[in-house]
Protein backbone atom coordinates (compact mmCIF):
# COMPACT_ATOMS: atom_id res chain seq x y z
CA UNK A 1 0.00 0.00 0.00
CA UNK A 2 1.26 3.49 -0.84
CA UNK A 3 2.21 5.28 2.40
CA UNK A 4 0.42 8.36 1.04
CA UNK A 5 -2.88 6.48 1.31
CA UNK A 6 -2.17 5.86 5.01
CA UNK A 7 -1.08 9.40 5.82
CA UNK A 8 -3.85 11.28 3.97
CA UNK A 9 -6.75 10.36 6.33
CA UNK A 10 -4.56 10.93 9.42
CA UNK A 11 -3.31 14.41 8.52
CA UNK A 12 -4.86 17.37 10.31
CA UNK A 13 -4.44 21.12 10.20
CA UNK A 14 -2.71 22.83 13.12
CA UNK A 15 -0.91 26.13 13.65
CA UNK A 16 2.52 24.49 13.87
CA UNK A 17 5.15 25.19 11.21
CA UNK A 18 7.65 22.86 9.53
CA UNK A 19 10.88 24.01 7.88
CA UNK A 20 12.66 21.42 5.71
CA UNK A 21 16.15 22.49 4.64
CA UNK A 22 17.58 20.38 1.84
CA UNK A 23 21.36 20.69 1.51
CA UNK A 24 21.66 19.26 -1.97
CA UNK A 25 24.24 16.47 -2.26
CA UNK A 26 25.50 17.16 1.26
CA UNK A 27 26.65 13.60 1.98
CA UNK A 28 30.30 12.94 1.23
CA UNK A 29 33.33 10.71 1.61
CA UNK A 30 36.80 11.23 3.13
CA UNK A 31 39.65 11.82 0.70
CA UNK A 32 41.86 9.37 2.62
CA UNK A 33 41.21 6.18 4.57
CA UNK A 34 39.89 7.05 8.04
CA UNK A 35 39.79 10.73 7.09
CA UNK A 36 36.88 13.15 7.48
CA UNK A 37 34.07 13.87 5.06
CA UNK A 38 33.32 17.40 3.88
CA UNK A 39 30.68 17.78 6.63
CA UNK A 40 33.07 16.57 9.33
CA UNK A 41 35.88 18.82 8.01
CA UNK A 42 33.71 21.94 8.00
CA UNK A 43 33.69 24.26 11.00
CA UNK A 44 29.99 24.29 11.88
CA UNK A 45 29.41 25.59 15.41
CA UNK A 46 25.75 26.40 14.76
CA UNK A 47 24.95 23.01 13.24
CA UNK A 48 26.82 21.35 16.10
CA UNK A 49 24.74 23.21 18.68
CA UNK A 50 21.55 22.33 16.82
CA UNK A 51 22.54 18.66 16.60
CA UNK A 52 22.88 18.48 20.36
CA UNK A 53 19.22 19.53 20.67
CA UNK A 54 17.91 17.25 17.94
CA UNK A 55 17.28 13.71 16.78
CA UNK A 56 19.60 12.41 14.07
CA UNK A 57 19.73 9.46 11.72
CA UNK A 58 20.63 8.42 8.19
CA UNK A 59 18.38 8.29 5.13
CA UNK A 60 18.44 6.10 2.02
CA UNK A 61 16.42 8.00 -0.55
CA UNK A 62 15.55 5.08 -2.82
CA UNK A 63 17.12 1.91 -1.42
CA UNK A 64 20.36 0.26 -0.39
CA UNK A 65 23.06 0.71 -3.00
CA UNK A 66 20.88 2.75 -5.36
CA UNK A 67 22.24 6.14 -6.42
CA UNK A 68 19.34 8.62 -6.65
CA UNK A 69 19.00 11.51 -9.04
CA UNK A 70 17.83 14.80 -7.59
CA UNK A 71 14.25 14.22 -8.77
CA UNK A 72 13.78 10.83 -7.07
CA UNK A 73 15.67 12.08 -4.01
CA UNK A 74 13.35 15.04 -3.54
CA UNK A 75 10.21 13.06 -4.29
CA UNK A 76 11.23 10.61 -1.59
CA UNK A 77 11.74 13.43 0.93
CA UNK A 78 8.30 14.79 0.07
CA UNK A 79 6.79 11.36 0.78
CA UNK A 80 6.27 10.15 -2.80
CA UNK A 81 7.69 6.67 -3.42
CA UNK A 82 10.26 7.33 -6.17
CA UNK A 83 9.78 3.82 -7.53
CA UNK A 84 6.10 4.58 -8.14
CA UNK A 85 6.10 8.31 -8.91
CA UNK A 86 8.59 8.62 -11.75
CA UNK A 87 9.34 11.82 -13.62
CA UNK A 88 12.20 12.77 -15.89
CA UNK A 89 14.34 15.75 -15.18
CA UNK A 90 13.27 17.37 -18.43
CA UNK A 91 9.73 17.99 -17.17
CA UNK A 92 11.01 19.25 -13.82
CA UNK A 93 13.29 21.76 -15.50
CA UNK A 94 10.65 22.82 -18.02
CA UNK A 95 7.97 23.43 -15.40
CA UNK A 96 10.55 25.17 -13.19
CA UNK A 97 11.19 27.83 -15.83
CA UNK A 98 7.48 28.27 -16.54
CA UNK A 99 7.08 26.16 -19.69
CA UNK A 100 3.60 24.68 -20.10
CA UNK A 101 3.67 21.06 -21.23
CA UNK A 102 0.78 19.48 -23.11
CA UNK A 103 -0.25 15.90 -23.78
CA UNK A 104 2.00 14.45 -26.47
CA UNK A 105 5.01 16.68 -25.69
CA UNK A 106 8.41 15.48 -24.49
CA UNK A 107 10.78 17.66 -22.47
CA UNK A 108 14.45 16.83 -22.03
CA UNK A 109 17.20 18.28 -19.89
CA UNK A 110 20.39 19.15 -21.78
CA UNK A 111 23.97 19.88 -20.83
CA UNK A 112 26.19 22.05 -22.97
CA UNK A 113 29.48 20.19 -23.32
CA UNK A 114 33.00 20.62 -24.70
CA UNK A 115 33.83 18.15 -27.46
CA UNK A 116 37.34 17.48 -28.75
CA UNK A 117 38.68 15.56 -31.72
CA UNK A 118 36.41 12.76 -32.97
CA UNK A 119 33.60 14.16 -30.79
CA UNK A 120 35.27 12.95 -27.61
CA UNK A 121 33.73 14.61 -24.52
CA UNK A 122 36.34 16.74 -22.76
CA UNK A 123 33.98 18.44 -20.28
CA UNK A 124 30.36 17.42 -19.67
CA UNK A 125 29.55 20.92 -18.37
CA UNK A 126 31.49 23.07 -20.87
CA UNK A 127 33.32 24.81 -18.04
CA UNK A 128 30.05 25.89 -16.40
CA UNK A 129 29.41 28.90 -18.68
CA UNK A 130 27.67 31.99 -17.36
CA UNK A 131 23.92 32.34 -17.75
CA UNK A 132 24.61 35.09 -20.28
CA UNK A 133 26.75 32.76 -22.39
CA UNK A 134 24.09 30.07 -22.05
CA UNK A 135 21.46 32.48 -23.42
CA UNK A 136 23.75 33.44 -26.31
CA UNK A 137 24.22 29.79 -27.31
CA UNK A 138 20.51 29.05 -26.90
CA UNK A 139 19.75 31.91 -29.31
CA UNK A 140 22.07 30.29 -31.87
CA UNK A 141 20.30 26.97 -31.52
CA UNK A 142 16.85 28.53 -31.78
CA UNK A 143 17.84 30.10 -35.09
CA UNK A 144 19.33 26.86 -36.38
CA UNK A 145 16.73 24.37 -35.14
CA UNK A 146 13.18 25.82 -35.09
CA UNK A 147 11.74 22.44 -36.08
CA UNK A 148 12.79 18.94 -37.10
CA UNK A 149 10.78 17.04 -39.72
CA UNK A 150 7.75 19.21 -39.03
CA UNK A 151 7.94 18.84 -35.22
CA UNK A 152 8.25 22.22 -33.46
CA UNK A 153 11.32 22.46 -31.20
CA UNK A 154 11.54 24.91 -28.28
CA UNK A 155 14.88 25.60 -26.55
CA UNK A 156 15.27 27.38 -23.20
CA UNK A 157 18.08 28.52 -20.92
CA UNK A 158 18.02 26.87 -17.50
CA UNK A 159 21.28 27.89 -15.80
CA UNK A 160 25.03 27.67 -16.38
CA UNK A 161 25.58 24.61 -18.63
CA UNK A 162 21.96 23.44 -18.41
CA UNK A 163 19.25 24.00 -20.97
CA UNK A 164 15.85 22.52 -21.77
CA UNK A 165 14.40 21.30 -25.06
CA UNK A 166 10.70 20.64 -25.61
CA UNK A 167 9.64 18.61 -28.63
CA UNK A 168 6.03 19.58 -29.25
CA UNK A 169 4.07 16.47 -30.15
CA UNK A 170 1.12 18.63 -31.24
CA UNK A 171 -1.36 16.55 -29.28
CA UNK A 172 -2.21 12.88 -29.36
CA UNK A 173 -2.74 10.90 -32.57
CA UNK A 174 -5.78 8.73 -33.35
CA UNK A 175 -4.31 5.92 -31.26
CA UNK A 176 -3.99 8.27 -28.27
CA UNK A 177 -0.22 8.55 -28.62
CA UNK A 178 2.07 11.52 -28.80
CA UNK A 179 5.83 11.50 -28.63
CA UNK A 180 7.27 8.88 -26.28
CA UNK A 181 9.78 9.50 -23.49
CA UNK A 182 11.19 5.98 -23.04
CA UNK A 183 14.56 6.84 -24.57
CA UNK A 184 18.19 6.09 -23.72
CA UNK A 185 20.49 8.93 -22.72
CA UNK A 186 22.83 10.74 -25.08
CA UNK A 187 24.91 11.75 -22.03
CA UNK A 188 27.28 8.89 -21.03
CA UNK A 189 27.98 10.79 -17.76
CA UNK A 190 31.73 10.32 -18.21
CA UNK A 191 34.41 12.11 -20.22
CA UNK A 192 36.82 10.55 -22.74
CA UNK A 193 34.10 8.98 -24.88
CA UNK A 194 31.76 10.35 -27.57
CA UNK A 195 28.07 11.13 -26.94
CA UNK A 196 25.78 8.13 -27.22
CA UNK A 197 23.12 7.65 -29.86
CA UNK A 198 19.61 7.94 -28.43
CA UNK A 199 17.45 4.83 -28.80
CA UNK A 200 13.68 4.61 -28.31
CA UNK A 201 12.23 1.58 -26.57
CA UNK A 202 8.73 1.68 -28.08
CA UNK A 203 7.33 3.02 -31.35
CA UNK A 204 6.35 6.44 -29.96
CA UNK A 205 9.75 6.80 -28.29
CA UNK A 206 11.56 5.75 -31.47
CA UNK A 207 10.00 8.81 -33.13
CA UNK A 208 11.37 11.02 -30.36
CA UNK A 209 14.81 9.37 -30.49
CA UNK A 210 15.10 10.26 -34.17
CA UNK A 211 14.32 13.89 -33.29
CA UNK A 212 16.89 13.84 -30.49
CA UNK A 213 19.66 12.44 -32.69
CA UNK A 214 18.88 14.96 -35.43
CA UNK A 215 18.97 17.76 -32.85
CA UNK A 216 22.40 16.65 -31.57
CA UNK A 217 23.86 16.65 -35.10
CA UNK A 218 22.38 20.03 -36.03
CA UNK A 219 23.45 21.57 -32.72
CA UNK A 220 27.06 20.49 -33.20
CA UNK A 221 27.03 22.02 -36.67
CA UNK A 222 25.56 25.28 -35.35
CA UNK A 223 28.14 25.48 -32.53
CA UNK A 224 31.18 24.45 -34.56
CA UNK A 225 32.75 27.91 -34.16
CA UNK A 226 32.41 27.89 -30.37
CA UNK A 227 35.73 27.18 -28.62
CA UNK A 228 34.20 25.56 -25.52
CA UNK A 229 30.40 25.25 -25.74
CA UNK A 230 30.33 23.09 -28.87
CA UNK A 231 28.25 20.03 -28.01
CA UNK A 232 25.02 18.94 -26.34
CA UNK A 233 24.23 15.99 -24.09
CA UNK A 234 20.71 14.83 -23.21
CA UNK A 235 19.21 12.87 -20.32
CA UNK A 236 16.00 12.97 -18.31
CA UNK A 237 13.29 12.68 -20.96
CA UNK A 238 9.72 13.04 -19.74
CA UNK A 239 6.19 13.61 -20.87
CA UNK A 240 3.50 15.33 -18.80
CA UNK A 241 3.63 14.06 -15.18
CA UNK A 242 0.81 14.05 -12.64
CA UNK A 243 1.17 13.78 -8.84
CA UNK A 244 -1.24 13.73 -5.90
CA UNK A 245 -1.41 17.16 -4.30
CA UNK A 246 1.00 17.76 -1.41
CA UNK A 247 -1.63 19.92 0.30
CA UNK A 248 -4.31 17.28 -0.14
CA UNK A 249 -2.09 14.57 1.37
CA UNK A 250 -0.70 16.49 4.35
CA UNK A 251 -3.22 19.32 4.90
CA UNK A 252 -0.30 21.74 4.58
CA UNK A 253 -0.06 25.01 2.72
CA UNK A 254 3.45 24.60 1.36
CA UNK A 255 6.03 26.96 -0.14
CA UNK A 256 9.22 26.34 -2.07
CA UNK A 257 12.26 28.59 -1.71
CA UNK A 258 14.79 27.55 -4.35
CA UNK A 259 16.82 29.10 -7.15
CA UNK A 260 17.43 26.34 -9.68
CA UNK A 261 14.52 25.68 -12.06
CA UNK A 262 14.51 21.90 -11.65
CA UNK A 263 13.74 22.13 -7.93
CA UNK A 264 11.13 24.81 -8.44
CA UNK A 265 9.58 22.61 -11.11
CA UNK A 266 9.35 19.61 -8.81
CA UNK A 267 7.80 21.68 -6.03
CA UNK A 268 5.30 23.12 -8.49
CA UNK A 269 4.33 19.67 -9.77
CA UNK A 270 3.36 18.51 -6.28
CA UNK A 271 1.41 21.73 -5.68
CA UNK A 272 3.74 23.93 -3.60
CA UNK A 273 3.77 27.69 -4.14
CA UNK A 274 7.13 28.74 -5.58
CA UNK A 275 8.28 31.98 -3.93
CA UNK A 276 10.40 34.69 -5.54
CA UNK A 277 14.02 34.89 -4.39
CA UNK A 278 15.96 38.13 -4.90
CA UNK A 279 19.69 38.35 -5.53
CA UNK A 280 22.17 36.19 -7.37
CA UNK A 281 21.26 32.63 -8.22
CA UNK A 282 21.40 30.49 -5.09
CA UNK A 283 22.11 33.55 -2.92
CA UNK A 284 21.37 32.29 0.57
CA UNK A 285 20.67 35.77 1.94
CA UNK A 286 17.87 36.18 -0.60
CA UNK A 287 16.41 32.84 0.46
CA UNK A 288 16.46 33.86 4.11
CA UNK A 289 14.65 37.08 3.20
CA UNK A 290 12.02 35.17 1.22
CA UNK A 291 11.46 32.84 4.18
CA UNK A 292 11.13 35.72 6.66
CA UNK A 293 8.74 37.62 4.37
CA UNK A 294 6.40 34.64 3.89
CA UNK A 295 6.66 33.04 7.31
CA UNK A 296 3.11 33.86 8.40
CA UNK A 297 1.52 32.62 5.18
CA UNK A 298 2.47 28.93 5.08
CA UNK A 299 2.59 25.80 7.25
CA UNK A 300 5.48 24.08 5.45
CA UNK A 301 8.61 25.48 3.83
CA UNK A 302 10.99 23.62 1.53
CA UNK A 303 14.26 25.61 1.57
CA UNK A 304 16.90 24.45 -0.91
CA UNK A 305 20.70 24.94 -1.06
CA UNK A 306 22.30 23.92 -4.37
CA UNK A 307 26.02 24.66 -4.16
CA UNK A 308 26.79 21.86 -1.71
CA UNK A 309 26.00 19.60 -4.68
CA UNK A 310 27.66 21.62 -7.46
CA UNK A 311 31.00 21.77 -5.66
CA UNK A 312 30.84 18.03 -5.02
CA UNK A 313 30.14 17.38 -8.71
CA UNK A 314 33.16 19.53 -9.55
CA UNK A 315 35.32 17.30 -7.33
CA UNK A 316 36.30 20.28 -5.16
CA UNK A 317 36.40 18.99 -1.58
CA UNK A 318 37.32 22.27 0.10
CA UNK A 319 34.90 24.37 -1.96
CA UNK A 320 32.13 22.05 -0.70
CA UNK A 321 33.42 22.51 2.85
CA UNK A 322 33.18 26.28 2.36
CA UNK A 323 29.57 26.06 1.11
CA UNK A 324 28.64 24.03 4.20
CA UNK A 325 30.27 26.66 6.41
CA UNK A 326 28.39 29.46 4.62
CA UNK A 327 25.11 27.72 5.41
CA UNK A 328 26.16 27.24 9.02
CA UNK A 329 26.79 30.97 9.35
CA UNK A 330 23.20 31.87 8.50
CA UNK A 331 21.55 29.02 10.39
CA UNK A 332 20.81 31.29 13.39
CA UNK A 333 18.56 33.40 11.13
CA UNK A 334 16.50 30.32 10.30
CA UNK A 335 16.31 29.28 13.94
CA UNK A 336 15.23 32.80 14.95
CA UNK A 337 11.90 32.13 13.21
CA UNK A 338 11.32 29.34 15.76
CA UNK A 339 9.83 26.66 13.54
CA UNK A 340 8.00 24.01 15.52
CA UNK A 341 9.88 21.39 13.51
CA UNK A 342 13.21 22.03 11.80
CA UNK A 343 14.61 19.38 9.47
CA UNK A 344 18.02 19.38 7.76
CA UNK A 345 18.66 16.64 5.23
CA UNK A 346 20.16 15.93 1.81
CA UNK A 347 18.47 14.63 -1.32
CA UNK A 348 21.48 12.41 -2.08
CA UNK A 349 25.21 12.27 -1.44
CA UNK A 350 27.67 13.92 -3.83
CA UNK A 351 31.16 13.05 -2.57
CA UNK A 352 33.88 15.26 -4.01
CA UNK A 353 36.01 12.12 -4.18
CA UNK A 354 33.62 10.71 -6.82
CA UNK A 355 32.59 14.03 -8.41
CA UNK A 356 29.12 12.53 -8.84
CA UNK A 357 26.03 11.42 -6.96
CA UNK A 358 26.47 8.28 -4.87
CA UNK A 359 24.47 5.65 -3.02
CA UNK A 360 25.68 6.61 0.47
CA UNK A 361 22.95 7.49 3.01
CA UNK A 362 22.57 11.17 3.93
CA UNK A 363 22.39 12.59 7.46
CA UNK A 364 18.97 13.58 8.75
CA UNK A 365 18.33 16.03 11.60
CA UNK A 366 14.94 16.75 13.17
CA UNK A 367 14.50 19.30 15.94
CA UNK A 368 11.21 19.54 17.81
CA UNK A 369 9.92 19.58 21.39
CA UNK A 370 9.21 15.87 21.22
CA UNK A 371 12.55 14.21 20.48
CA UNK A 372 14.19 11.58 22.66
CA UNK A 373 17.74 11.82 24.01
CA UNK A 374 20.25 11.38 21.20
CA UNK A 375 23.91 10.37 21.20
CA UNK A 376 24.83 12.41 18.12
CA UNK A 377 26.79 15.58 18.80
CA UNK A 378 27.36 16.96 15.27
CA UNK A 379 25.53 17.01 11.96
CA UNK A 380 27.91 14.62 10.18
CA UNK A 381 27.53 11.22 8.55
CA UNK A 382 29.38 9.42 11.36
CA UNK A 383 27.52 11.15 14.17
CA UNK A 384 24.15 10.73 12.45
CA UNK A 385 24.84 6.98 12.39
CA UNK A 386 24.71 7.06 16.20
CA UNK A 387 21.38 8.89 16.27
CA UNK A 388 18.06 7.76 17.67
CA UNK A 389 16.32 7.88 14.27
CA UNK A 390 18.45 5.05 12.89
CA UNK A 391 18.56 4.25 9.16
CA UNK A 392 15.37 5.37 7.40
CA UNK A 393 13.88 5.40 3.95
CA UNK A 394 13.40 8.81 2.41
CA UNK A 395 9.62 8.37 2.44
CA UNK A 396 9.76 8.17 6.25
CA UNK A 397 10.85 11.79 6.58
CA UNK A 398 7.51 13.55 5.99
CA UNK A 399 5.56 11.30 8.40
CA UNK A 400 8.22 11.96 11.04
CA UNK A 401 7.98 15.72 10.51
CA UNK A 402 4.19 15.58 10.60
CA UNK A 403 4.25 13.56 13.82
CA UNK A 404 6.72 15.94 15.48
CA UNK A 405 4.49 18.85 14.47
CA UNK A 406 1.48 17.05 16.05
CA UNK A 407 -0.25 17.02 12.67
CA UNK A 408 -1.12 13.29 12.57
CA UNK A 409 -4.11 11.67 14.24
CA UNK A 410 -3.92 8.23 15.80
CA UNK A 411 -4.15 5.29 13.41
CA UNK A 412 -6.87 2.81 14.30
CA UNK A 413 -8.92 2.31 17.43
Amino acid sequence: MDLIDTIRPLAKKTDSKILMVVLDGVGGLPLTVNGDTELATAQTPNLDALARESQLGLVELVGAGITPGSGPGHLSLFGYDPLKYVVGRGALSAVGIGVKLRAGDVAVRGNFASLGKNRIIADRRAGRPSNEKNAEVVAKLRAAIPEIDGTPVEIYTESEHRFVVVFRGQGLDEAGQGLGANISDVDPQVTGVPPRVAEGHDPASERTARLVNAFVARAEAALADEPQVNGVLFRGYSDVPHFPSFEDIYQLRAACIASYPMYKGLASLVGMDVLEVEGEEDALEGKVAALEKSWDNYDFFYWHVKKTDSTGEDGDFFAKVKKIELFDALLPQLRALQPDVLCIVGDHSTPSKLASHSWHPVPLLIQSRYGRKDLAGRYTEEEAGKGSLGLRRGTDVMPLLMANALKLQKYGA
